[in-house]
C-alpha cells in the first residue's frame, strides 16, 4: 500500500513539473535530477533519457558544471533555503549565452524522508538587452541634450550681444529703449536656461536651490558697485517639473529685472528685494517684493499694462496661476499663486514691511 501511495505522489508530482511553463528540475539532496519540465526540456535543448537520474553538474558531459550554479546551490540554498532572481550569464550548451534568473527553493520530502530543491530558470536574455539599449539610447539623448542646450546657449548670448550693441548705436530713444528691452528678455531666457542645465535633466527640479542660483546671478550682472540693493530668496522645500521651472524661472526674472532696474533711485539707502516660494505638494505660491518707490500710478488713457506684464499674466497662466500686484510709495509686491494654493507655512515678510 506505501509503494502505491509512493507511486501515486511521484506521478503527481510529474504531473505538476510538467505544467510549469518555465524551466523546472527537482533535484535530491545530492543534487541528482528527479524530475524536469517540459519546458526546461525544449528550452535547453535535451531529452529525457540524458535528464532523468544525472546529476546536475553532469549533464552534457559537464558543460553545466557552472560556478554560478555551484555558489547558489552549494553555498546560497543551503544556508537560507530559499534562493528568488539570482541572476547567472551563462554559455549554456547548444543555446548560447543566456542571462537566467534562477529560484531556489528547498523543500522536504516526507515520503523520502529527505530535503529536495526546487530549481526553476526564468530567460531574461531579451529583456536585458533591451534595457541595455534603452539604456543607451538615453545616455545618447542626455549627450545631444546637453549639446543642444549648450549651443542655444551661445545663440542666446550671441543675439543679447547684438540687440545691445544696436541700442548702444542708435539716436532714437525710443529705438533704443525697444532694443534694450529686447536685450533683457533674450539674457532673462538665457539665464533661465543656464540654470535649468546646471541641474541637470531630471524631469523634477528642486526650487528653492533653482531660483537661489537664477537670483544671485541676475543680481550679480544688474547691481552696479554703488548700488546699495540685497536680494534674498526665501523658499521652503519643493519640487516642479522642469516645464513648470522654465515658467517660474521666467517670471523671477522678468519681475527682479524690473524691480532692479526701476524700483530705486540712485540715491536709494538701502534697497532690498525677497523673493519667496513656498510649497505643499503640487501647490504652491511665488512671491517677488521690493521696498522701492513703487509702480507708476495709470493715468487716464494709458495702456492697461505693459509687455513685461502681459508675459508674466501669460506665463502664470501656462502653469494655472493667478497674479495679484500690491504696490505703494514704500515698494511693490507681486504674488503669482497655484490656483489650489493654501499657505500652511508662516507668511514670507515683505521687503517693504
Amino acid at each position: 500500500m506505501r509503494q502505491n501511495e509512493l507511486d501515486i505522489s511521484t506521478t503527481l508530482a510529474r504531473a505538476v513539473v510538467d505544467t510549469v511553463r518555465e524551466p523546472f528540475l527537482v533535484l535530491d539532496q545530492n543534487l541528482r535530477i528527479i524530475a524536469a519540465s517540459r519546458s526546461f526540456y525544449a528550452n535547453f535543448q535535451i531529452g529525457p533519457e540524458k535528464t532523468q537520474g544525472q546529476m546536475l553538474y553532469d549533464l552534457d558531459d559537464g558543460e553545466w558544471n557552472i560556478a554560478a550554479l555551484r555558489l547558489l546551490l552549494d553555498r546560497i540554498v543551503p544556508a537560507s533555503e530559499v534562493m528568488e532572481d539570482f541572476e547567472v550569464e551563462q554559455e549554456f550548451p547548444r543555446i548560447g549565452w543566456r542571462t537566467m534568473l534562477l529560484n531556489a527553493r528547498k523543500v522536504f520530502d516526507e515520503t523520502q524522508g529527505a530535503p529536495m530543491i526546487l530549481l526553476a530558470f526564468e530567460d531574461v536574455t531579451e529583456r536585458r538587452t533591451a534595457e541595455r539599449t534603452l539604456k543607451g539610447l538615453l545616455e545618447q539623448k542626455d549627450i545631444l541634450l546637453a549639446e543642444m542646450s549648450h549651443r542655444i546657449a551661445n545663440s542666446l548670448q550671441i543675439i543679447a550681444s547684438i540687440l545691445l550693441m544696436k541700442a548702444r548705436s542708435v539716436k532714437s530713444d525710443e529705438t533704443r529703449q525697444h532694443l534694450e528691452d529686447a536685450h533683457r528678455r533674450v539674457m532673462s531666457v538665457a539665464s533661465v536656461q543656464q540654470h535649468l542645465q546646471a541641474v541637470g535633466q531630471a524631469e523634477r527640479v528642486e526650487v528653492g536651490s533653482y531660483l537661489s542660483k537664477l537670483c544671485e546671478a541676475l543680481a550679480a550682472s544688474i547691481i552696479g558697485d554703488n548700488r546699495r540693493i540685497i536680494v534674498n530668496v526665501v523658499a521652503g522645500t519643493g519640487m516642479a517639473s522642469s516645464s513648470q521651472a522654465v515658467s517660474l524661472g521666467l517670471i523671477v526674472t522678468e519681475l527682479l529685472i524690473n524691480s532692479l532696474k526701476y524700483a530705486f533711485r540712485d540715491d536709494h539707502e538701502s534697497g532690498r528685494v525677497i523673493v519667496g516660494y513656498e510649497a505643499h505638494e503640487d501647490d504652491w505660491k511665488l512671491s517677488v517684493s521690493d521696498n522701492g518707490t513703487g509702480m507708476p500710478l495709470q493715468t487716464p488713457g494709458s495702456r492697461k499694462s505693459g509687455l513685461g506684464t502681459s508675459l508674466i499674466n501669460a506665463l502664470a497662466q501656462q502653469i494655472d496661476a493667478k497674479v495679484e500686484i500690491a504696490t505703494s510709495p514704500k515698494g511693490t509686491t507681486v504674488c503669482i499663486t497655484h490656483a489650489t494654493f493654501k499657505s500652511l507655512l508662516p507668511t514670507v515678510a515683505s521687503a517693504n514691511t
